[in-house]
């Protein structure tokens, strides 16, 4: 396919979309970093502490749960109007509900009202979220020259993994700065600040994004006109929904438990100080962001295939090192986190190939409605099932990481007729 812009627009493109995925990201991440804060301040004071940390996790849930329907509307409308247009709406629909967080009234003032109001706002930026993430992946996979998807999108990943980055260094530069009591007093309201104006920022900013060449070229074929999107996906895509659901459940393993459920899991299992989770944790996180500008590159030049069987083992082997470490006292914390982190970055082998999976007329509900499903079930209850598990097993979570690698290998190596179809379609999309 011939792609009508300069290789700067495209980086500038690139730039752009990553740039403001990653504050999207921060937007919706943040709360975990402050999980066990919110639960003291929005549930009553006398239930026991794990009850509290489940209706907290529940309340983490409640966004994930929330994204099938905002990812499938946006999908919708960015099948039949546009990609840039939702692309746009998505960051503006999370910037306003981070700021209300930032300004809500806790349990001890309001009661009851204060955990329903936060559930409420949870649920809308969940909806926003739900656009967000396969959105920028199909943008910058069109966008893309032929034969360089694979880094297009690992690339982009990295900018979103940098919204966790984010996120993690204003938790650490919190935990660094101010004691526990202070924070809980009210300096956790800042990163919510931070978060809702860095995200109406970013929506601006987009406003110079362009259309891409993909969609300009379908929108006025028949094809692109006459049929409704999801319709098409669940009549003619099952078999891709099913391969989706299953790469998405590898995604969620990698990063909601090893990046994002992790910190808080040492500190309650292994009781290691919040400041050393919280600096590990960041340098993890780093290890994403490098890893999956690596592993896209790589999927281009050697296959997914071929990375994946190499990826992936790495991974499931640094996770067990992490908590076996963490059991044992903690001892050089970050150097095994950071390790861990870096193997997450096979995840983005699971957005490359859902990518391939569906023709472009469909792509972002195919991939809106798979991955968002998917996402809502295992990222949903992900925290609830390794919190209640860790109870009994305290490697219940790199146990969790290693079903989900299984599960993802085996998706990305078996080879189904819907990706072969769609990689014909389009040069620049290469077989795994």
């Amino acid at each position: 396919m011939n792609n009508q812009l300069t290789d700067r627009e495209i980086l500038r493109t690139l730039a752009l979309a990553s740039l403001g995925g990653a504050l999207e990201f921060y937007d919706f991440v943040i709360f975990v970093f402050f999980t066990s804060v919110l639960g003291r301040l929005f549930f009553p004071p006398g239930i026991p502490i794990w009850s509290r940390q489940l209706q907290t996790y529940a309340l983490f849930a409640a966004g994930y749960f929330a994204r099938p329907v905002g990812g499938l509307i946006m999908a919708h409308f960015g099948d039949t109007q546009g990609r840039k247009r939702m692309f746009t709406l998505s960051i503006a629909l999370m910037a306003a509900p981070t700021l209300l967080i930032a300004v809500l009234p806790t349990y001890r003032t309001v009661g009851i009202l204060a955990p329903m109001i936060l559930l409420l706002l949870r649920i809308l930026q969940g909806a926003a979220i739900g656009g967000e993430a396969p959105g920028a992946w199909v943008f910058v996979s069109e966008h893309a020259r032929a034969g360089r998807t694979g880094l297009a999108v690992g690339m982009l990943t990295s900018g979103l993994s940098f919204g966790l980055l984010l996120g993690s260094i204003v938790a650490s530069a919190l935990n660094i700065l101010f004691t526990p009591a202070q924070i809980s007093a009210g300096w956790w309201r800042a990163p919510f600040v931070l978060g809702g104006l860095l995200g109406a920022s970013a929506a601006f900013l987009r406003r110079w994004l362009s259309e891409t060449p993909v969609y300009l070229a379908i929108r006025n074929t028949a094809a692109a006109t006459k049929t409704i999107p999801l319709k098409t996906v669940l009549t003619s895509y099952r078999a891709a929904i099913g391969r989706a659901v299953v790469l998405t459940s590898f995604v969620t393993g990698m990063i909601v438990v090893t990046i994002l459920l992790a910190p808080s899991l040492i500190q309650q299992l292994f009781h290691i100080p919040a400041r050393t989770t919280q600096v590990a944790n960041l340098f993890g996180t780093i290890g994403l962001c490098l890893s999956t500008v690596f592993v896209g590159w790589a999927s281009d030049i050697c296959g997914v295939r071929r990375v994946a069987w190499v990826s992936i083992p790495f991974s499931l082997t640094a996770t067990y090192l992490l908590f076996l470490t963490a059991r044992q006292g903690g001892h050089h914390l970050t150097f095994w986190y950071f390790l861990a982190g870096f193997g997450a970055g096979c995840s983005v082998l699971g957005p490359i190939v859902i990518l391939k999976l569906f023709a472009p007329e469909v792509r972002f509900t195919g991939f809106a409605f798979s991955y968002n499903i998917a996402y809502a079930f295992f990222g949903g209850s992900a925290p609830l099932v390794v919190s209640a598990i860790s109870r009994t097993d305290s490697l219940a979570a790199a146990h969790y990481v290693a079903v989900a690698g299984a599960l993802g290998l085996l998706a990305l190596t078996i080879p189904l007729p819907e990706q072969r179809t769609a990689s014909e379609m389009e040069p620049g999309f290469a077989q795994p």
